[in-house]
């Protein structure tokens, strides 16, 4: 059965406001650009943000007040900032988003044990930091939010080792993934080639997944090198076919990253003013993904192509002085 969706359709059927959602990819990595210009488009927000390492695509959620809670590592758009301007802006300025911080390791372990369906995790890892001590989100805050667990951790006795302490952490519960991938199949097969992230964690666990690809092929295309396939199709709800999705965060060889957009984000997220006015020409003034790519242009996005062998944007001409 083919589950192949418009965009628009893919968000208003399977994202909901007051969601538990997680994003894939990883900071300027297979980012599902696309699919969160369309949740900022249709007003969805007051989400609980279950991070990996995050980048721009939380740091506009965040800036545009869209996030209740969000659980995280760290945010930024690797070798552009070292923190997220936005979500650095409401942690120190507004203070109305709920933030909770976990070490990285932690987090993606977190997101492994709900696809495996476990009640808690037990680990040794942050024990004897201050991420153990100090919590970001008070129990007393948990405890009347559904959608938080209603403790951040707690210290047990490992039961198969007498004497020695784990720490006790919540698995989420994620009401809905969004990934993005370079080859979907119309039935939601899906291989991503390069790193996988926790993108396979959150499409297991997820009550509902939205996939994003730069190809769309038959069921028939996709099985031909099975090896190769990384989510199977009864994780997925819907398939979109949305050609450099990801931009402006690389998709492995398919395209790199736009530094140069790259830059002007960085730049234009100092000030709530000019955040505002690049939302409005990027994200709400466009339609839809294929506006986005024509006002890119074809030769911005001819350059970012990946040289086979190489696995980047290589420049191979070396330009006159």
């Amino acid at each position: 059965m083919s589950k192949v969706m418009s965009l628009h359709d893919a968000i208003k059927t399977y994202v909901k406001s007051g969601d538990s959602i997680c994003i894939g990819g990883f900071t300027t990595n297979r980012k599902p650009y696309a699919a969160v210009y369309e949740i900022l488009r249709q007003g969805l927000g007051d989400f609980t943000g279950y991070s990996g390492p995050a980048g721009g695509d939380w740091d506009m959620l965040i800036g545009e007040g869209r996030v209740r809670n969000f659980i995280n590592c760290y945010i930024a758009n690797s070798g552009y900032t070292n923190v997220c301007r936005r979500f650095r802006h409401e942690v120190e300025k507004i203070g109305k988003m709920n933030l909770e911080d976990y070490s990285q390791d932690v987090v993606m372990y977190m997101l492994h044990a709900s696809s495996l369906g476990l009640p808690f995790l037990p680990v040794k890892l942050m024990q004897g930091s201050d991420i153990v001590n100090k919590w970001g989100i008070s129990k007393e805050v948990r405890e009347k939010d559904p959608k938080l667990p209603n403790d951040k951790l707690i210290e047990i006795e490992n039961p198969l080792v007498p004497g020695e302490k784990v720490i006790a952490v919540p698995v989420p519960r994620l009401d809905v993934a969004v990934i993005h991938v370079q080859k979907a199949s119309i039935n939601g097969t899906c291989s991503i080639e390069g790193d996988e992230f926790h993108d396979i964690d959150i499409a297991i666990a997820a009550k509902r997944c939205i996939v994003t690809c730069e190809e769309l092929v038959t069921e028939e295309e996709i099985r031909k090198e099975p090896s190769k396939n990384s989510i199977p199709q009864f994780c997925v709800d819907a398939v979109v076919h949305v050609p450099f999705g990801a931009h402006p965060s690389q998709c492995y060889n398919y395209y790199d990253y736009d530094a140069d957009f790259f830059k002007m984000y960085d730049a234009v997220t100092k000030t709530e003013e000019d955040f505002k006015a690049f939302l409005q020409e990027w994200v709400y003034n466009i339609k839809d993904n294929d506006e986005y790519i024509d006002k890119l242009g074809a030769s911005r996005l001819t350059k970012l192509r990946v040289v086979p062998g190489f696995g980047y944007a290589a420049k191979l001409v070396k330009e006159a002085k």
